[in-house]
Parts: structure tokens; C-alpha cells; sequence
């Protein structure tokens, strides 16, 4: 499978994930720090939506239980979860803010490096 396109750039706002269905599976697509990130929208723990929860430090903190994902790795860095979550990589059209965001959920993103899209786009 190839990249899919899932949002634009402007539909993204800062720290507040958005959740779109890649493949039939659900992702959740953060912008913060001045990058895209792309995490799978379920904590290892609790099978809980990780989108309802607060993005901090390039960290996604789940809602229920307080374990902390990083973006980046999908490694919690907080109990009680243990196992890591899925990320995926991402991609842009272009630097404008209606360009096309893309997500592959077959591609690893802890393998990649950089493993998320910088964006060079304020607000």
C-alpha cells in the first residue's frame, strides 16, 4: 500500500489531534513543535482512544490512565503501560498551508529517521 492522503496542513491544529481512518486503521495525526506526527489512536494499555488525551513535550498522554506515548517512538515513558504503540510516517504535498497530508500505516516511523515531517508553516 502507498500513502494516503488523510487531511490538509490547515485542518491540523496545534497539540489537539485529529483522528482519521488510514486502511481501516484509526490514526491519530498530531501537529506540535513544528512537525506531523502520526500515532495509531489506541493505548497499549487500556484500548482506549489516545486522541482524547494531552499532547505535551512531543508526548501523547493517555486520557485514562496517565501513560505517556512518545510521538516519535509510540515508547511509553510512563506506567502503567508497557507495550509500545504503532507510528506511522507522514508526509506533505508541499509548505502550503492546504497542502495534503499523508500517512502510510505499512511504514514504520520509529525506523525512520527523521521519523515525522517538519513543517515550516507558524499557527
Amino acid at each position: 500500500m502507498s500513502p494516503v492522503a488523510v487531511c490538509t496542513l490547515d485542518q491540523l491544529d496545534e497539540d489537539f489531534p485529529l483522528v482519521v481512518q488510514v486502511d481501516g486503521v484509526e490514526v491519530a495525526i498530531v501537529r506540535t513543535q513544528g512537525a506531523l506526527y502520526a500515532i495509531k489512536n489506541e493505548c497499549s494499555h487500556a484500548d482506549v482512544a489516545l486522541s482524547e488525551g494531552e499532547v505535551d513535550d512531543c508526548h501523547l498522554e493517555c486520557w485514562m490512565h496517565g501513560s505517556r506515548f512518545n510521538l516519535r517512538t509510540g515508547v511509553p515513558d510512563s506506567l502503567p503501560a508497557t507495550r509500545n504503540v504503532p507510528v506511522y510516517v507522514v508526509s506533505l504535498e508541499s509548505d502550503a498551508p492546504n497542502s495534503a497530508v499523508f500517512v502510510d500505516v505499512t511504514a514504520d516511523a520509529s525506523l525512520v529517521s527523521p521519523p515525522s515531517v517538519s513543517i515550516g508553516l507558524k499557527g
